[in-house]
């Protein structure tokens, strides 16, 4: 039997007939200095007509939920048969209720079957017009979320960044990829002085390259290396992607995670790992 597919509906009619099996028990009739017995040991018509179609009801309508639908017996749904059963079992219950002899008062078991027979034939005629009793009875567990591309998820690791400590993820927010360090002006000097006595580094060729993560400001669109004009992905913000290639000076060939490779045109602001 698979619990999932049981719904909050289901529940309640568990609840309800092991409910009803407790109201079997007691004292169906009560009355000053006598111990009557309950409805298993005597002579009482509210065994087969309250109790034993609240079981049986309540059977039908668990075991049609895990039969194929459309299953009929005589022409009819099982649910629909257990429905019938368990208004049956509470019209007994609440008639009994009203025939009490003078003699004797109510007892425990009567009062108790009479709130199962109500809660099972409420349910089983209102169940599917009730959103919160047509929900799971347990909910499906949620997926774990994916690791970062070739990579196992590392305990203290910077968000999104595979294996970057938090001295690292500090150095790849304060410098964007393509600038470099600004120089420290000479004594007595300006800032512009400094950058005319040392000239910018120039951009290392293709061949030295290395294979790094970076992560873009905003999302930007990923073309496909054969010049195609409709993008093949959407980098989005906050995700780390690997740069495996590097093609001019603002130009490279990043890979998604899921493994597509593209050329990314717009690089300003990305921020490496």
């Amino acid at each position: 039997m698979n619990i999932r597919s049981l719904t909050r509906g289901d529940g309640v009619v568990i609840g309800a007939a092991a409910l009803l099996f407790i109201a079997s028990l007691l004292d169906f009739y009560s009355t000053n200095g006598l111990d009557l017995p309950n409805v298993w040991s005597a002579d009482n018509l509210a065994l087969p007509t309250i109790f034993l179609v609240g079981f049986v009801a309540a059977g039908l309508l668990i075991f049609a939920r895990l039969q194929p639908e459309g299953r009929k017996v005589l022409g009819l749904p099982l649910t629909a048969w257990g429905s019938v059963l368990a208004v049956s079992a509470a019209w007994s219950s609440l008639w009994s209720l009203i025939t009490c002899p003078e003699q004797l008062d109510l007892g425990a078991g009567a009062l108790l079957g009479f709130v199962s027979t109500l809660a099972l034939a409420g349910v089983a005629l209102f169940s599917a017009k009730v959103p919160a009793l047509a929900g799971q009875l347990v909910p499906e567990p949620k997926p774990a979320a994916p690791a970062p591309y070739g990579q196992q998820p590392q305990p203290g690791a910077g968000y999104g960044y595979p294996g970057a400590s938090e001295g690292q993820q500090s150095q790849g927010q304060g410098q964007p990829y393509g600038n470099a360090p600004q120089p420290v002006p000479p004594y007595g000097g300006t800032p512009q002085d400094a950058g005319q006595q040392t000239p910018a580094p120039a951009p290392a060729p293709a061949g030295d390259f290395s294979p790094f993560w970076f992560a873009v400001p905003v999302a930007r669109p990923l073309f496909a290396e054969d010049g195609s004009p409709a993008p093949i992905a959407e980098l989005a913000p906050g995700t780390w992607y690997l740069a495996v290639e590097q093609r001019g000076p603002s130009v490279l060939i990043a890979q998604t995670q899921d493994g597509r490779r593209g050329v990314l045109n717009d690089t300003s602001g990305i921020q490496r790992g």
